[in-house]
């Protein structure tokens, strides 16, 4: 291990390997997760080491979790049909290969039998393919062409029918005009003078809608793992699903679901461990930006002791998570009651809406998140609005009272 300790990893080589570690410590309380298999056996198809050919820290880690319970796998598990091959590929090597420093015994070691393969799975004709594809492209070409073809018939005859009435009706209007220029010569009347047409009236300028705390979009989140991040001792990178569809930008997906990668400032003031698998309440419409190489797209809210008047900020603390209610919904929207309204896409940082809003986010006495339009001007009305989701929960903190939440 001291070897693997030693070597050079990039930022975002190290990001991963942290990753992977998370995604180990998961796999030892639950070894039998379909999905992290699914997803683990799925990444090694092509991948000599997780890294890809690179030995790191994180193939040991994997291996640690995995090992015990690989060892008993029937032949199905292992190489059947929905088995998981390239895992048990991957922790031979990594139990082998001197180059992860492991001390492994031989009645400790997984038992592999090269020839028991129960499935292999089809290859594919290339040329077989490509004619099959040559097919369907012609059997379509030539459907479109019939459908074409008969469209245009109707649309001749459909046309003739039409010039023909177009001719009788210009032949009597032109029998018209003739007869009524003829009655008009015989009884000329004197020209009516015309009236000025008054002005349109102009339209109303466009209502401006006023700045609120609503603009704002806030949601429940699911922090799925966090992270160190590898270039700054006092950030956490997170990775939260905050209910986006799939393809939408700045998203990616981890076990099966689509998610938002996002940088807090809480190394140090927030357990690690207690930022595993646990929900919260989000920005998700801030400005996406880079922090120390990792771009980070949302913000996590907090709360933190007010500062009295003249004193400085030093971020030691305490700080506490805000909790939506335990039953909430991962991309749940959270309103503060009084101020309920669609939100902006992206916040526009010259409006400076967060800027303006936040020094009205608070707790109360009864450990509640709260907007205080009594702080803000701004908000219009000077009343008091609890932090719901949109079933109706209210959003807490665990003891601090009177503090600023951001």
């Amino acid at each position: 291990m001291a070897a693997l300790d030693s070597q050079k990893l990039t930022p975002t080589e190290e990001t991963e390997v942290q990753q992977w570690i998370t995604t180990s410590e998961r796999l030892k309380s639950s070894p039998s997760d379909t999905s992290i298999l699914d997803k683990l056996n799925s990444h090694l198809t092509s991948r000599t080491t997780l890294l890809g050919t690179k030995p790191s820290k994180a193939d040991v880690a994997i291996y640690e979790s995995l090992a015990p319970t690989v060892k008993s796998w029937t032949p199905e598990q292992r190489t059947g049909e929905k088995g998981h091959p390239h895992i048990l590929r991957h922790l031979d090597f990594v139990q082998n290969s001197g180059v992860f420093g492991l001390s492994v015994s031989d009645a400790d070691k997984i038992k592999v039998d090269l020839d028991e393969v129960l499935y292999v799975k089809p290859p594919v004709d290339a040329k077989a393919e490509k004619e099959r594809l040559k097919k369907e492209k012609a059997a379509a070409a030539a459907a479109a062409a019939a459908t074409g073809s008969e469209g245009g018939a109707a649309t001749t005859l459909v046309d003739r029918t039409k010039a023909a009435a177009e001719a009788v009706k210009d032949a009597a209007v032109e029998a018209g005009s003739k007869a009524a220029a003829a009655v008009g010569a015989a009884t000329e009347k004197p020209k009516k003078e015309k009236k000025e047409k008054a002005p349109k009236p102009q339209k109303a300028p466009a209502v401006t809608t006023p700045p609120s705390p609503h603009l704002i979009d806030l949601r429940v989140g699911h922090i799925l793992k966090a992270i160190k991040h590898p270039e700054a001792d006092s950030l956490y990178v997170s990775t939260i699903a905050m209910g986006d569809k799939p393809g939408t930008e700045d998203t990616t997906e981890y076990e099966g679901q689509v998610c938002r990668t996002v940088c807090s400032g809480l190394n140090g003031l927030v357990p690690l461990e207690e930022m595993q698998n646990r929900k919260v309440v989000v920005v998700a419409n801030l400005k996406p930006v880079k922090m120390r190489g990792i771009k980070s797209c949302a913000m996590v809210l907090a709360a933190s002791p007010k500062l009295k008047e003249g004193e400085a900020d030093d971020h030691k603390g305490p700080v506490e998570l805000v909790a939506p209610p335990p039953d909430a919904q991962a991309g749940e929207r959270v309103y503060f009651e009084g101020w309920r309204g669609e939100p902006e896409g992206v916040l526009n940082p010259k409006k400076k809406i967060w800027e303006t809003f936040q020094p009205g986010f608070t707790t109360t006495e009864s450990l509640e998140v709260v907007f205080d339009g009594h702080l803000v001007k701004e908000a219009g009305k000077e009343e008091i609005g609890k932090l719901t989701t949109a079933s109706g929960g209210v959003c807490t903190v665990p003891s601090l009272k009177g503090a600023t939440v951001r």
